[in-house]
């Protein structure tokens, strides 16, 4: 993301999960509201970007399917833009209802984009407060697009801007109404661009926040990142793509070396998916392109 713009990274995330939601059978996430967070111009734009770059991600198809424009598109989509963000919302959410009806008070969305969890749940409003922490340009991109779309932004949700990335202060938090109530955090494709040191730092901030059994849920690279390929050298294109956006990816972890991360932290890991199990509870049985992508676990840690 360039300093002063909006991220364009949540752009991308919004347009996909509006593709998958709108053409994609069966869903493994629907979020039907993200298509109207992004403008017909934004949606063509992205749609031809991708369409016109359909060389570098596979030249063999790019020659095969010259003409054939939305082909391009669904595979691009399936293949390299949409798994993770599909599963892994899908998985953090499930465990945030199952966390909402154990007791949980307070909804951190750490890099929240055009995340639409608050409109998608408005039975919430009275029992969750939902803070979204994201950087000043990227909030005040999505407050115009909220307007832009007649959506009214309800008292429980509350923008904390901030790069986190950078520095994490829990007093901006507290000033949005943050209490030391049971809190659920996500953090959602941030780990992959943070070192170890600043992951571990920026967890050690936030659960020094919360009481005993509040928990986080993240996405993670495995210790072959750097050196896999994948289907379609999907996970080498996206290293390529995150290094030529100005945003390198800076860290991948064997699960003992999360393991200890997070016990250096205060948390325990509650449950962990791997690209295995991932690809057998979101994408088994499908007859397209999506399947969960290589290197990538998500985890579900709790504070002791």
């Amino acid at each position: 993301m360039q300093k002063g713009s909006p991220s364009l990274t949540s752009i991308i995330s919004a347009f996909g999960r509006a593709y998958h939601s709108r053409f994609d059978q069966p869903k493994v996430f629907d979020d039907y509201l993200a298509e109207r967070l992004i403008s017909e111009d934004e949606y063509e734009e992205i749609k031809a970007n991708m369409i016109q770059g359909i060389g570098f991600f596979n030249e063999e198809l790019a020659q095969k399917w010259k003409g054939h424009s939305e082909q391009i598109l669904k595979w691009i989509t399936q293949v390299q833009l949409s798994p993770t963000p599909l599963a892994r919302a899908a998985y953090c959410e499930g465990v945030l209802l199952n966390e909402v009806r154990l007791g949980a008070k307070q909804y951190v969305i750490l890099g929240a984009g055009l995340d639409t969890f608050c409109f998608r749940h408005p039975e919430l409003q009275d029992t969750l407060d939902i803070f979204e922490v994201d950087s000043p340009m990227t909030q005040e991109f999505k407050k115009k697009k909220l307007e832009q779309a007649g959506f009214e932004i309800p008292s429980h949700l509350h923008f904390v801007p901030m790069d986190f990335s950078k520095a994490f202060s829990g007093q901006p938090l507290i000033e949005a109404g943050f209490t030391g109530k049971k809190t659920f955090f996500s953090l959602l494709g941030v780990s992959y661009y943070l070192t170890k040191d600043e992951l571990s730092s920026l967890l050690a901030h936030l659960f020094a926040l919360v009481p005993t059994g509040s928990s986080i849920v993240f996405d993670y690279a495995d210790e072959t990142l750097f050196e896999a390929k994948g289907v379609s050298n999907r996970v080498e294109n996206m290293v390529k793509m995150a290094a030529a956006s100005g945003e390198p990816m800076k860290s991948c972890y064997s699960y003992s070396e999360m393991e200890r991360l997070l016990e250096q932290c205060g948390l325990l890991i509650y449950e962990t998916l791997t690209p295995e199990k991932i690809n057998e509870r979101y994408f088994s049985n499908r007859q397209d392109h999506l399947s969960a992508f290589e290197t990538i676990h998500y985890v579900h840690a709790v504070k002791k």
